[in-house]
């Protein structure tokens, strides 16, 4: 059982200087009644401390923490929102973040896998996070609330919600995507559990104002970056504009019909730290044109609907994807395998050694999925754990009944393996 207290007040004067440059204007007044005084909070304190130090006992290596902010306390004692349910469920999907060239600025949600996270509302409990269970993480996951991704975002939930002293948590996570692997699976369990906190409350929170909550917690785990966590909560393709001096983000709407991605997952294990660690601490000048021509194909291919040029900007990434690929057995015969049977761009999924191309259809997604899956166990000596032909989940964080759980459409996700 792990106790989180509640953290340091953040001066108003600043909370709105950062509302402002995270939402693009200043917060106006919300009609609801019962909400306003909620969504009020939420709009100050969104961001205004993403920047600061997360303290706590692990050690950093010099790695920047965020912490979501804390309003000041309200005038009446009683809480600053009530709940509408004693339990509630939400799933929330794997994340490509990267893109190739969108390094540390692109991120997407993709259908198919993804985790549950199942809150109760502990009143006899006020301040208290509890996981209760986990599964699907063979024991790997810590059961301390304050060192789990899910009872992080928990957390951080309630306090952007102004009830952390006002009710518990118990939280039970299960885990549907596989731990390193590429897919972000630490921001699908705090996606799910902040969407989870917020539905017991009657969702009072948008899911942009949510991110913040879920980046403190994968700032805890894997670093300071928004291009997993914002789309598993808010859905579709997600721009980082910038991170400094505060976060702002950017959905982007594709502008053609759909988009279908091959995602396919070796046995095998590429921590997020030592794939990160690989990266080159200077590059030459005519990669980052490069990077940066890739990086503007990218978002150009989104907005119009172009998938050549969307897969171009996926394709030629010259900085990061080639100090990863020499981690990742068998990467180059893989991307080759990808292009050769149809594939318009391929490239590492987020850390790896997940890896993600993008087809034309459904069709031709699942001849290269079956290309990628063979050529990691010719050329790399890897089994294949998961491989699937899926497209672009737009919903992001969602609710979901706890006796039926979520349910995949078969229209949207084709499994090879």
């Amino acid at each position: 059982m792990a106790v989180l207290t509640a953290g340091s007040v953040v001066a108003r004067p600043q909370i709105m200087r950062d509302s402002k440059s995270v939402l693009g204007y200043y917060p106006k007044p919300v009609q609801s009644s019962r909400c306003s005084r909620v969504c009020d909070r939420a709009h100050f304190q969104t961001q205004a401390s993403v920047s600061k130090p997360y303290q706590s006992q692990r050690h950093t290596h010099g790695r920047r923490y965020a912490v979501a902010a804390s309003a000041p306390s309200p005038s009446s004692t009683q809480p600053v929102c009530e709940p509408v349910c004693e339990e509630a469920s939400a799933f929330s999907p794997a994340t490509v973040a990267n893109l190739g060239s969108g390094f540390d600025f692109m991120g997407c949600a993709v259908e198919g896998q993804g985790d549950i996270v199942t809150v109760k509302l502990l009143r006899d409990k006020p301040g208290q996070v509890i996981i209760e269970k986990i599964s699907g993480d063979e024991g790997r996951l810590s059961m301390v609330a304050k060192e789990n991704c899910a009872g992080i975002a928990a957390w951080e939930t309630l306090k952007l919600l102004g009830v952390e002293k006002d009710y518990g948590l118990s939280i039970v996570l299960d885990k549907g995507l596989p731990l390193g692997s590429g897919l972000g699976s630490s921001a699908a369990s705090a996606g799910a559990a902040a969407w989870a906190v917020n539905e017991l409350f009657g969702c009072p929170l948008s899911k942009e104002e949510l991110v913040p909550a879920g980046l403190v917690s994968e700032a805890f785990v894997s670093g300071y970056h928004a291009d997993n966590i914002a789309p598993a909560i808010m859905g579709g393709f997600i721009l980082v504009r910038c991170y400094e001096p505060s976060l702002k983000l950017q959905k982007l709407e594709f502008g053609g019909d759909e988009v279908w991605f091959v995602v396919v997952t070796p046995v095998y294990n590429c921590p997020t730290r030592e794939m990160r660690a690989a990266l080159p601490k200077m590059i030459d000048f005519k990669q980052h044109t490069h990077n940066c021509s890739a990086g503007a194909s990218l978002v150009s291919g989104i907005l119009l609907g172009d998938l050549e040029l969307l897969g171009q900007g996926m394709h030629t990434d010259c900085i990061v994807e080639p100090a990863r690929a020499p981690l990742i057995p068998g990467f180059k015969a893989v991307k080759a395998a990808a292009m050769e049977a149809g594939s318009l761009g391929c490239t590492i999924s987020g850390a790896g050694p997940t890896v993600v191309a993008l087809a034309r259809d459904k069709a031709s997604g699942i001849k290269v999925c079956e290309a990628m899956v063979e050529a990691f166990k010719t050329h790399g000596k890897l089994e294949v754990n998961r491989a699937a032909v899926t497209c672009l989940c737009k919903e992001g964080a969602q609710k979901v009944d706890p006796k039926m759980g979520f349910k995949v459409d078969p229209e949207r996700v084709h499994f090879v393996v």
